[in-house]
């Protein structure tokens, strides 16, 4: 059986590769059970979440992850996300691979939002603007650079000190990389928004946002959290990483259905149709499109057997 830590994901999961991996994942067959979702109560800090996330594809591949979020945790230099995924052999249940789960988590999330960016974000979209200062915060950037090319990228954060810290990384890949303050002016002038944050109300509002944006928002995972206000939601064309999930977890679109403003039959695609070319993405220049994700098990595994493979094709 393989053990593979966090230093070796990073290695195994580059950026234009897993996005090829999901893609692909997303074309086939596979078994996505309910994840189970428990909610636990640590003494004297917020509220955090137990995730169990099963996926399998008959005959081939299965696989189970199971993640801790303690949203206090950036308080005592923890990460927020901690997990382990088991991978298996889908014809025999042998045990084949258990990787770290929170850096598996966080470059199969970044590279969700980079493929759907490849279909709904415009041709020419070049700056990208990152809401919140955590481990995705630090990893969006290049991951939609893969699918399209940046000449900038904006960091807004609410403690400016980390939002820096997240500025120099990109700065010493060679981005040209700035901290904002103004939020809603750098709203107005990026063409893609991703928001990474646990914020319960809106950060981002529908009125700043220019003609042809594009928004892509994985921070907010509960239906009572989300990092958009309604009309952001009413302007947009809506696309999901699965809709099961979306319509179970999803703040940012099932509040704005509550309000009857917009209904299920709103969401347009999910990212099986993006990927199976069932559904054309972004249709109009002008067209405001939004991909809200929670996550989805199928990513997990995509990215699971992307590791496993290659270690055994490489013997590394």
């Amino acid at each position: 059986m393989l053990i593979l830590d966090a230093d070796q994901i990073k290695g195994l999961l580059d950026w234009p590769g897993t996005i090829a991996a999901l893609e692909q994942m997303f074309t086939q067959p596979c078994t996505i059970p309910e994840r189970l979702h428990y909610t636990l109560a640590p003494e004297g800090q917020q509220q955090a979440t137990l995730l169990l996330m099963p996926a399998w594809i008959d005959g081939k591949f299965s696989g189970v992850k199971m993640v801790n979020v303690y949203p206090d945790n950036s308080a005592k230099d923890l990460p927020t996300i901690l997990g382990v995924y088991l991978l298996m052999d889908g014809a025999t249940g042998e045990l084949l691979a258990q990787l770290e789960g929170a850096e598996l988590t966080a470059r199969r999330t970044a590279c969700a939002s980079a493929l759907a960016s490849k279909y709904l974000s415009r041709a020419d979209a070049s700056h990208l603007l990152i809401v919140g200062t955590g481990r995705l915060a630090r990893y969006l950037g290049f991951a939609h650079n893969a699918v399209r090319p940046l000449t900038g990228i904006s960091i807004w954060g609410r403690a400016r000190d980390k939002a820096s810290e997240v500025a120099q990384i990109y700065r010493a890949a060679g981005f040209d990389c700035a901290v904002i303050d103004d939020l809603e002016a750098a709203c107005g002038a990026a063409d893609i928004i991703s928001c990474a944050t646990m914020s319960p109300e809106p950060l981002i509002f529908g009125s700043w946002l220019k003609p042809g944006t594009h928004l892509d928002l994985v921070g907010a995972f509960k239906p009572e959290m989300r990092e958009v206000d309604d009309q952001a939601v009413v302007r947009s064309t809506l696309f999901v990483d699965t809709r099961v999930g979306a319509l179970a977890e999803a703040g940012d679109l099932l509040i704005p259905m509550a309000k009857g403003l917009i209904d299920r039959n709103d969401i347009a695609a999910e990212l099986q149709e993006l990927a199976s070319a069932s559904h054309p993405g972004r249709i109009d220049p002008d067209e405001i499109t939004l991909f809200k994700s929670v996550g989805s098990a199928i990513e997990d595994l995509a990215a699971a057997v992307k590791c496993y493979e290659t270690v055994v094709k490489t013997g590394n």
